[in-house]
This record gives structure tokens, C-alpha cells and sequence, in this order.
């Protein structure tokens, strides 16, 4: 069995080589730091020198011994090796420590990440409306005063909305009235007064009012932000009601929500979308379930790039995904990327249907503000997994 040391192991490897130990000593003594030094130098800390040897090898003689400067050289070479070697040995425990802390941080993180409260599934409220109802019994005429909306949600890629309102009276849909538009605003004030003429006390009990606040677009189909119902037989005129009223999603645009989380390496120009999980989806079948899974795809300008699906969950409006696609996308792609990511309803027979989709993106192929900002928060915290429930958007 071998029990030597390392500083012996190390001595004997020196004595086997063809350079001679005051050599070897000299490059001991310029190569190391202080720190390392042990032997029988005058000053403490340091290695042995040359001229130490001279001096020990003078005593040695002095004092009868009969080793020569040689055996002098090996005795304070192999000193100042036993340094290195215990130098070297702190080195290693230093780095196994700062290894150990490296590893409870890591542990502590992926706790705090296990720990940390997921986002809140988004109301189903989207702002608020504000309005008055008088009748004129002399005129027959519904007198409704549109005064103002609040908290309504960011429609645009700037972060605000061109907001309107719709007034109906179902169920003739004929009788449609609509107020000015307010431009850049999420809190508008219209004080606008509204008249349906020719409307009974008796006809206007059989009537719904109907109020659908919009997104006005100058270049495609304006966009729904919410709407309210009130049902005129319930109304006390003569007290000439205000109400504040929640502003909820149409029935026909109520998807559901999905939760997805992004994140972006710009080291390995690795992109990675998280489906996590839908919650509320719109019932597709006549069993009133869904059989949901996720079809994505990446688009670079106008190109679609790749293509990626989950799995199918049967029967479930609530899935839970749980999946991610990767893709490498350079960074100089990223402003013209979008990530267009579809909830369908599969089907054994026919055609799978769409039950929602969004598109995630920086620029102008975003759904919503939601998605725009989505993306922004990913580039602005890289190798970070940034999680978002968006409400997802009917064809």
C-alpha cells in the first residue's frame, strides 16, 4: 500500500527529472505567491531561495553532517513543495465551499420558484360604464345620457383604447345609436345625451337596453371591449336612475384564458414558449366539453417558420398543458418574430375548430396590448421565465 503524500510523490517526480534542484527550487521561489512559501526562508511565508539553500547547505556542513548542498537543496525543496501541495489543498476546499454555496443557491431559487404565487386568472370585468335613464311621457321618448366609462382595457399596441359606445334596444336591433369617439383613452367622458322617439312606457317595458362599449379602428374591424344589459321594466323613470355598471366580454368573444410563459437566452438564441394551462373554454361540442390541445406557430416578417402542437385533453374545458416548444431565433429576428398560438378543438370526423387564439408579439401583429407587453418584459429580463394569462380572441 502506498502511503505517501503528495508532496512526496511530487519530491520523488523532481528527483527522477533532468533539472537540477537548485533549478527547480529558483522556479519554485519566482513562480509561487507568499502565500504558498513554508520553508526555512528568513522570511516567514516565503519560499525557499537559492541563497537559502547556500546557507542551509554552509550549516549543515558546518555542523558535521555528511549530506552535501544537494541534500540540503531536497531538504528545503521538498518543504516548499509540502506548501504547494497544502496551498493547493485550501484552494480545493475554497472551491468546494463556494461550489456548496453555488448549489444552495440554485436549490433556493428553484424553491422560491415552487413557492411563488402563479398569476391571477383575469376578470372577467372590463371596465366600467356610467350612464342615466329620464323618459318624456309627453314625447314618448327614452332619454339616455352616456356619461362616462372607466378602467377599460388597453385595446391598442400604444396602451390605450378609441373607445365608443353602442346603445341598442332588443330586440329590434334597428334602433342603434352611437356616441363619439374618444380617442387615446382608457377612462373616457362622453356626456353625451341619447333619444329613442316613438317608444311607449309599454312598448319600452318589453325592451332590453343594450350598451357595448368598442375599440374604434380606422383601418379594420372595430374591436369589442364589453358590454352591459339592463332591462327596462325594472326601471323606476321618475327617479331618473345614474348607474355605474361592469362591462363584461360578449358571450360570442368568452374563448377562455391561457397561461403562457416566455423566455429568451441571447446567449444561445434559444426562445421558449411555456403552455401551461386554459381555463373557461368556450364548450365546442354538443356534450358542452372541448377536446383542446395548442397549435403554434412562429412567424419571422411574413414567413411562417415552424410549427408546434400539444396534446389533445379530452372532455376538459380546464386542461392543464404543462408543455414547452424551443426554438432558436437570432436576436436580430426578434422585432420581426411573433408567436401565433391557437387553442383548438379536435376532432375525430370533421374539421378541428378554433376555440381562441392570440398572437404574442413586439409589433403589429400582437392581439392586444397584453401580448405586446408580454414580449417586451421577456426581452427585458433574458434567461428569465416571464409568465402572462391572456384572454383568448375569437377567428
Amino acid at each position: 500500500m502506498n502511503n505517501k503524500s503528495p508532496a512526496n510523490s511530487i519530491f520523488d517526480g523532481f528527483k527522477n527529472n533532468a533539472m537540477s534542484k537548485l533549478g527547480v527550487t529558483k522556479l519554485l521561489s519566482q513562480s509561487f505567491s507568499p502565500n504558498f512559501g513554508g520553508g526555512s526562508s528568513s522570511k516567514p511565508g516565503h519560499a525557499a531561495s537559492a541563497d537559502d539553500v547556500s546557507a542551509a547547505a554552509s550549516s549543515h556542513h558546518h555542523h558535521g553532517g555528511s549530506s552535501s548542498a544537494t541534500s540540503a537543496t531536497e531538504h528545503l525543496l521538498h518543504k516548499d513543495i509540502a506548501a504547494v501541495a497544502q496551498g493547493g489543498w485550501n484552494v480545493t476546499k475554497s472551491l468546494m465551499n463556494v461550489k456548496a454555496e453555488e448549489d444552495n443557491h440554485d436549490r433556493c431559487q428553484s424553491l422560491n420558484e415552487l413557492n411563488k404565487e402563479p398569476p391571477a386568472v383575469p376578470s372577467e370585468k372590463v371596465g366600467q360604464i356610467n350612464f342615466g335613464l329620464e323618459y318624456d311621457y309627453q314625447q314618448n321618448t327614452l332619454i339616455l345620457r352616456i356619461i362616462a366609462a372607466k378602467d377599460l382595457p388597453a385595446m391598442d399596441l400604444s396602451g390605450t383604447s378609441d373607445p365608443y359606445v353602442r346603445v341598442t334596444l332588443l330586440p329590434d336591433k334597428k334602433h342603434r345609436l352611437d356616441t363619439k369617439v374618444k380617442r387615446r383613452t382608457l377612462n373616457p367622458r362622453w356626456n353625451e345625451t341619447l333619444y329613442f322617439q316613438g317608444f311607449t312606457m309599454q312598448k319600452l317595458h318589453n325592451r332590453t337596453l343594450h350598451l357595448h362599449v368598442f375599440d374604434y379602428d380606422r383601418f379594420s374591424r372595430d374591436d369589442s371591449i364589453g358590454e352591459t344589459y339592463i332591462e327596462l321594466n325594472n326601471v323606476d323613470f321618475t327617479a331618473k336612475p345614474v348607474f355605474w355598471k361592469d362591462l363584461t366580454a360578449p358571450l360570442k368573444d368568452k374563448c377562455g384564458h391561457l397561461l403562457t410563459s416566455l423566455s429568451y437566452n441571447p446567449m444561445t438564441n434559444n426562445l421558449t414558449l411555456g403552455i401551461i394551462e386554459a381555463r373557461n373554454l368556450k364548450a365546442m361540442d354538443i356534450n358542452g366539453k372541448s377536446d383542446p390541445y395548442v397549435k403554434v406557430w412562429l412567424h419571422v416578417g411574413d414567413k411562417k417558420v415552424e410549427k408546434r402542437k400539444s396534446m389533445v385533453f379530452k372532455c376538459n374545458l380546464n386542461p392543464i398543458f404543462d408543455e414547452k416548444f424551443e426554438y432558436t431565433l437570432p436576436v436580430e429576428q426578434l422585432r420581426e418574430a411573433a408567436l401565433e398560438v391557437m387553442v383548438m378543438d379536435f376532432d375525430n370526423i370533421g374539421r378541428n375548430e378554433l376555440i381562441g387564439k392570440i398572437t404574442i408579439s413586439s409589433n403589429k401583429n400582437a392581439t392586444g396590448q397584453l401580448e405586446a407587453q408580454h414580449w417586451k418584459d421577456m426581452l427585458s429580463k433574458p434567461k428569465q421565465s416571464v409568465e402572462y394569462w391572456h384572454r383568448l380572441k375569437p377567428e
